[in-house]
């Protein structure tokens, strides 16, 4: 890979230029240019790799007549031209597989404190007050979580959850994102039935300013308000008014209206807008630097994810995982059923089955004598009320295949434009994704952890 160069807009972890150099690209850093000198150069190029520097935009692109990718170290592409770069065969990439794990802990993390008033509390007895009765709290059980964009980290705040006596809803414009963590739901009964909102979501056109004061007025009780996404996504203004009058008890942001592109100063200007100068000293609101997604872990995992997604664009195989990245055996066969209980207390009366919660497990060994799974899974009859998007499958059996990589496999099937439908999701019993057929049938992805089930 000699003769593909990459320009660094942005340092990152110290892993991510190793690998890339490893595997033959030519690698150049440029961390203070303008970007007007930029793109002087930026011809020279066939690969990009960026935080939030500054904006891509027509004209940016213009100039990189060589380009080849543009690789964000983050969750979103909005800082640029997508449409205008896809139509000049660009393709870009991103990696919201890195950090959803830490924006789901953070998300976790604002709620629990503002439930709790711990960082008022703690404020207090720093301060040699001892205040007990001012500081009582909340307990999240019981509660209804209401999340707004089930992707990469709206599925990774509700996997957080998991643990607590709740329910949790989620409204997203794709249709079938739902899981077993989150039944979703359309927004009007989100907003009937929330205690707490939590916001997911991209910065686009549809999200501009879409919670504002008409948004919370639509909920029909106060509500906890959390957002991890974009600041431009909630008007500033609109949140204070819903806080002074409790339409809102508290909010969790880690994200500002009034953030700059590069995320690196806030506080540019003397005069601060009211709004802003109401959330600094209100005490139900927490704030913090847009630092959910800004783990030592996330950093690790955000470069890896480029590196991985890069060496499928470019067909590299590195290493017997990733020449593997294929199906090796029926992990499950699941069908829908009137009543799935009763059904597998038939089969475990009349046939024997092993059944549990999920249905009947059969074990097996692999070639390498290591030992495999395979379920047998009766699931109950899923019906969406307003699911008129023609990647929705079809038939009411699902196959599910067991695979050895299978970050690696949907990138390659993204590649080949197959459908995926929905975001990859992770439990304790290992990766899943799903797929559409050329017939609409729904073919389920999954990297096992068979250890789990023994």
């Amino acid at each position: 890979m000699k003769h593909i160069k990459i320009l660094h807009l942005d340092s990152n972890h110290p892993q991510m230029m190793e690998q890339l150099q490893q595997l033959g690209f030519t690698n150049d850093e440029d961390y203070t240019s303008s970007k007007e000198e930029i793109e002087h150069k930026i011809a020279d190029y066939h690969g990009i790799i960026i935080r939030s520097r500054f904006k891509i935009d027509k004209h940016f692109i213009d100039k990189a007549t060589n380009l080849q990718f543009i690789a964000r170290v983050g969750a979103g592409l909005e800082s640029i031209d997508c449409d205008y770069a896809t139509s000049k065969n660009i393709s870009l990439i991103a990696a919201p597989e890195g950090n959803r794990n830490a924006v789901g802990e953070h998300t976790l993390a604002l709620l629990l404190s503002l439930l709790n008033k711990l960082n008022r509390a703690n404020n207090q007895v720093k301060s040699g007050q001892w205040i007990r009765e001012g500081n009582r709290g909340y307990e999240l059980d019981g509660k209804t979580i209401g999340i707004i964009g089930y992707g990469n980290m709206g599925k990774s705040f509700a996997k957080k959850l998991r643990g607590f006596d709740i329910r949790v809803l989620c409204y997203d414009i794709l249709p079938n994102v739902g899981d077993a963590n989150a039944k979703q739901v359309s927004l009007q009964e989100l907003q009937q039935n929330a205690d707490v909102l939590s916001l997911h979501i991209p910065s686009t056109t549809a999200t501009d300013k879409m919670v504002n004061t008409a948004f919370i007025n639509q909920f029909s009780k106060p509500i906890w308000l959390l957002n991890t996404s974009r600041g431009t996504n909630l008007v500033t203004a609109d949140l204070v008014t819903a806080l002074k009058l409790g339409k809102v008890l508290g909010a969790g942001l880690d994200v500002l209206e009034y953030e700059k592109m590069s995320f690196e100063n806030l506080f540019t200007d003397e005069q601060k807008p009211d709004a802003l100068n109401y959330l600094l000293t209100a005490e139900n609101v927490l704030l913090t630097p847009h630092i959910a997604g800004w783990t030592f872990e996330s950093h690790q995992k955000l470069a890896q994810t480029i590196v991985d997604k890069i060496k499928v664009l470019y067909q590299i195989p590195t290493d017997i995982k990733a020449q593997n990245a294929v199906v090796t055996g029926i992990g499950a066969i699941m069908f829908e059923s009137e009543n799935p209980a009763i059904l597998r207390n038939w089969y475990q009366e009349h046939l024997g089955l092993p059944v549990n919660d999920y249905g009947a497990t059969f074990w097996w060994t692999d070639n390498h004598n290591k030992k495999c799974s395979t379920t047998w899974s009766p699931i109950a009859i899923q019906k969406s009320e307003n699911s008129t998007s023609a990647t929705s499958f079809k038939k009411q059996f699902t196959i599910n295949f067991r695979v050895t990589n299978l970050i690696l496999l949907i990138e390659q099937l993204r590649q080949k434009n197959v459908t995926i439908e929905g975001e990859m999701q992770e439990f304790e019993y290992g990766k899943f994704a799903s797929i559409i057929d050329i017939e609409g049938n729904k073919v389920e992805l999954w990297e096992p952890i068979d250890s789990v089930f023994e």
